[in-house]
């Protein structure tokens, strides 16, 4: 595993199109790492980019893993002004465009050359290494492995100075990495390397490291909590950085307070199923293993060490997380930072195939819950367990998840069958482009004063109620838009609803029809009310009718424009 001291994930930057494939397979052994692309110069990425200056100088100062795929001297000049501080320094690294070479040129105290050893073996290429160091012993002392924390760094430098120069070093503690490296270890050493997890004061020529070897069990939380664990540590002497993470039952798992006492240690919460642990003590122990030991206890929470490092990703289970995101109509340029991110995070995907398949490279390497459009109830249920499970799962829809789409249904089955399991999920609905708006924006601004959405689909909710809707907007006078206004069973109903419509309207009212809005085979164009048929619609068309307000704009090299005014002017009896 890559030896990253940092939890962001990396950005792979790449200028042309010749340089995505390698950018790719970068991509797959980088969890939720992102792809950046030059505008108009790349296709196939996550993110898009004008700047290349501003972009990776905003990714440096936000301590994102670069790695580059271009020559190393433009990094270098781009990020020169920012190098103040190596100890802060993300892992930058530089990779030729054909893969042949991986040159690590910062971060040597944030794993780059980890990190450029773990790509160098997925383009199986050898990582250019120049760190004596690393070189002569075969491990980094100054950015130990996960699972190692170097409580006084700043004797680093000296440190391996004399190492270099010959001295010997005495290994006080358990760490493998350490007693199976190049180092010459000697039990009459002049120099030591501690491993403990006790809050010593570092001696001199002495390096210290903390194993993440102990677990925090609550079973309950006040808003003392943090204080009250900063006290357990201390009573016990054990040191903060030693903390591998929170352990706790499940109905706990939406508690605000486990996640900030968490984020304050900087580790992961995790949670057991409360049948099968119901004490600090039980869940302490479960976290630490057969050979676990109680360290220290107080009211209710208990401290335990394992005698191995506890990898909290692999006990108990996250809390479940749940984002149902919109995609836009199609266009992947239309999809939103925020749902590309979800995305890029997500461990499972549950949706309409269609809409599934829109997203493209993103949905790589998830796991796929596909079922057919109609399926809503049945898809909420399957995306909710599987979050109670612990995973993260998004639901996808196209458009926006709160018009005509999922994020109701979902909002639905949880108020009508109210599983336990479900209220510890962390549920977040990300908003996308609607049909509506894409429609609007690709003809002018037709919804640029009031307007409503009905929906001509019959399947949920009786005619005598679409029809009734229909009458109120039209007298009423806003612009409409018609989702699902034809289907292979259902041609009659936008018939009824122009003559509805008529009765309020002009027949040379302008209506837009999209269809196909961001997808390929994309059709924009504008008719009137009076020659609106059944046949000019499906359920890929979006109709968007104007108010007696809405206007058409002919430019003189042919193409259409429709807007309604900001100014309203009662004029429909003109």
């Amino acid at each position: 595993m890559s030896n990253i001291k940092t939890r962001i994930a990396p950005a792979v930057v790449v200028l042309s199109q010749n340089s995505v494939a390698v950018g790719r397979q970068i991509i797959n052994v980088l969890p939720n790492s992102k792809l950046y692309g030059l505008a108009n110069r790349t296709s196939d990425v996550d993110i898009n980019f004008t700047n290349f200056g501003e972009t990776l100088r905003e990714l440096f100062a936000s301590g994102t893993p670069i790695i580059g795929i271009c020559a190393a001297g433009i990094l270098i000049r781009t990020l020169a002004p920012l190098l103040t501080d190596k100890g802060q320094e993300p892992p930058v690294l530089a990779v030729a465009e054909d893969g042949s070479a991986v040159v690590p040129l910062l971060g040597g105290l944030s794993g780059v050359n980890d990190l450029a050893r773990l790509i160098g073996e997925a383009l199986e290429v050898k990582a250019a290494i120049t760190t004596t160091g690393d070189l002569r012993f075969q491990t980094a002392l100054l950015s130990p492995p996960p699972g190692y924390h170097l409580a006084n760094p700043e004797d680093g430098k000296k440190f391996i100075a004399d190492l270099l120069a010959g001295a010997k070093v005495k290994l006080e503690g358990i760490a493998p990495w350490l007693s199976e490296s190049q180092l010459p270890i000697d039990s009459q050493g002049e120099l030591t390397i501690q491993v403990t997890e006790k809050m010593v004061i570092p001696q001199p020529n002495c390096l210290v490291y903390h194993p993440a070897a102990i677990a925090i069990a609550l079973t309950t939380t006040e808003p003392e909590t943090l204080t009250l664990i900063h006290q357990l540590l201390g009573e016990a002497k054990l040191a903060p950085t030693s903390v591998a993470g929170i352990f706790a039952p499940l109905c706990l798992a939406a508690n605000p307070t486990i996640h900030a006492v968490a984020k304050a240690l900087g580790v992961p919460a995790r949670f057991f199923a409360q049948k099968d642990y119901n004490s600090a003590t039980a869940i302490a122990l479960a976290a630490t293993g057969t050979n676990g030991t109680i360290l220290a206890s107080l009211e209710n929470s208990v401290a335990a060490i394992s005698p191995q490092i506890i990898n909290p990703n692999k006990i108990g289970q996250p809390q479940g997380k749940l984002a149902i995101i919109g995609t836009g109509p199609g266009a992947s340029q239309w999809m939103s930072p925020q749902v590309k991110d979800i995305l890029n995070s997500a461990t499972d995907l549950v949706g309409y195939k269609t809409y599934i398949n829109l997203i493209g490279s993103l949905a790589d390497g998830k796991r796929r819950h596909e079922s057919d459009n109609r399926e809503e109830e049945a898809r909420a249920i399957m995306a909710l367990d599987l979050a109670a499970e612990g995973r993260y799962v998004a639901v996808v829809s196209s458009g926006d998840p709160g018009i005509y789409a999922m994020a109701t249904a979902v909002f639905e089955v949880i108020d009508r069958y109210n599983k336990p399991e479900w209220q510890h999920i962390d549920i977040l609905v990300a908003p996308g482009i609607s049909a509506m708006q894409a429609a609007a924006a690709a003809i002018g601004a037709p919804l640029g004063h009031d307007f409503c959405a009905i929906s001509l689909s019959d399947i949920l909710k009786p005619w005598e109620i679409i029809t009734q809707r229909i009458a109120a907007a039209a007298e009423a006078d806003f612009v409409i838009a018609f989702y699902n206004p034809v289907s292979k069973d259902r041609i009659w109903q936008l018939a009824e609803a122009k003559s509805i419509l008529l009765k309020y309207r002009k027949p040379d009212t302008p209506v837009v029809l999209g269809r196909n809005l961001g997808r390929p085979g994309q059709a924009v164009k504008v008719i009137t009310l009076g020659e609106l048929e059944a046949t000019d619609a499906d359920m890929r068309t979006i109709i968007l009718v104007g108010s007696s307000q809405t206007r058409k704009i002919e430019f003189s090299y042919g193409k259409e424009w429709v807007y309604t005014p900001r100014r309203y002017l009662d004029n429909r009896d003109k």
